[in-house]
């Protein structure tokens, strides 16, 4: 594990974030943090102290989960009023505070009841608000229906205008997975050897539509294995980065905020086309253990994300703190730092023992 572990092994008391700052060049250290309901101001500044203290430059809060929002907004049903005070506390720390935002999912019941129109539709032709692939969640909406657009930018628009945020990441910004991780098919009683229609999205009027007027295809009606059409695959990787490129990234970066994605390394399952995305940085959740991988897929990866962006910019190693031991942690962050990575991102802030901040 080269000098990090050694200087970490010989120096008693050692922190390690100081010695990445000060040795090697700029590593950026993210987090992603999911609020809790009813703490005082005390506490959330004792958690960014804590945190900058250990070396913690930028925060990605969540503050939409496709259920509630964490900030004011008349298109959402609020859960506490929180985003603009952690802003606050976050510039007083000094670390960078970021809007973590879900993107396609929309759990709202008063959207299920009165827009079933917005949902996903499977090769099977079932909903996705009534019959969401894998987990309860995954209530998807279709990124080609008009309102649903209108319905994200809104959001969008609302946090891009919240005076001191750094900037908005979004997350599910993609299609529901037509093929989940490897490690994960057991979990949830799946065997996917193949792309099968019941998790393969969006079969709308709209999608099938603006499809056939491109190509004079139905792909529900004229092709025999849809999910096997070059053409067919290409308009929903289309469709999510027209979404991004066209629309997010003018918005946000109109009001000198920047704007950043949590991506798959699987891309081609979930329609995630990403390194043709032109935002400010990406953060590819390199959750080796979802893919029954070593750690050195890190590294793997994060190269060929460099290679493959037609707009380069930073990637930040997403990093699964549940499946890391802190003498792995070590080791995944040396990987990503020889990778080129411009830096970590840890999910969550739930899983950040002081054994892990003492690492960063």
């Amino acid at each position: 594990m080269g000098i990090l572990s050694m200087g970490i092994a010989s120096t008693a008391g050692f922190n390690s974030s100081c010695y990445w700052r000060e040795t090697k060049k700029p590593f950026k250290k993210w987090v992603w943090l999911i609020p809790e309901t009813g703490l005082s101001l005390t506490e959330w500044h004792k958690r960014f102290d804590r945190l900058k203290q250990h070396g913690i430059d930028a925060i990605l809060i969540q503050v939409y989960n496709s259920h509630k929002a964490w900030y004011k907004t008349p298109n959402l049903p609020l859960e506490e009023n929180l985003l603009e005070t952690l802003i606050r506390i976050g510039k007083k720390a000094g670390i960078e505070v970021h809007a973590w935002i879900w993107i396609m999912p929309n759990n709202n019941p008063y959207y299920i009841e009165n827009n079933p129109e917005f949902y996903a539709i499977n090769g099977l032709g079932q909903p996705s608000f009534s019959n969401p692939a894998y987990v309860g969640y995954y209530k998807f909406m279709c990124p080609n229906n008009p309102d649903v657009r209108e319905f994200i930018l809104n959001n969008v628009r609302i946090l891009s205008n919240v005076s001191g945020l750094d900037g908005i990441h979004l997350d599910y910004i993609r299609y529901p997975d037509v093929i989940i991780a490897p490690a994960l098919q057991p979990k949830y009683h799946v065997i996917q050897d193949k792309e099968y229609p019941q998790f393969d999205y969006c079969y709308c009027k709209v999608c099938r539509d603006k499809f056939k007027f491109e190509t004079g295809i139905d792909p529900l009606k004229d092709l025999t294995e849809p999910s096997a059409n070059d053409s067919w695959r290409q308009f929903r990787y289309n469709s999510i980065t027209k979404l991004v490129n066209d629309e997010l990234v003018p918005i946000v970066n109109s009001q000198g905020k920047k704007i950043t994605a949590a991506v798959f390394p699987n891309w081609e399952s979930v329609r995630q086309q990403w390194f043709k995305w032109n935002l400010d940085g990406f953060f590819p959740m390199l959750y080796h253990n979802f893919y029954n991988a070593p750690l050195e897929w890190i590294g793997e990866n994060i190269k060929m994300q460099i290679a493959d962006l037609e707009n380069p910019k930073p990637i930040y190693a997403g990093l699964f703190l549940p499946s890391l031991k802190p003498e792995e942690l070590i080791k995944a962050i040396e990987i990503a730092y020889k990778a080129k990575s411009s830096g970590i991102a840890l999910f969550s802030h739930d899983h950040l023992s002081e054994s892990l901040l003492c690492i960063i």
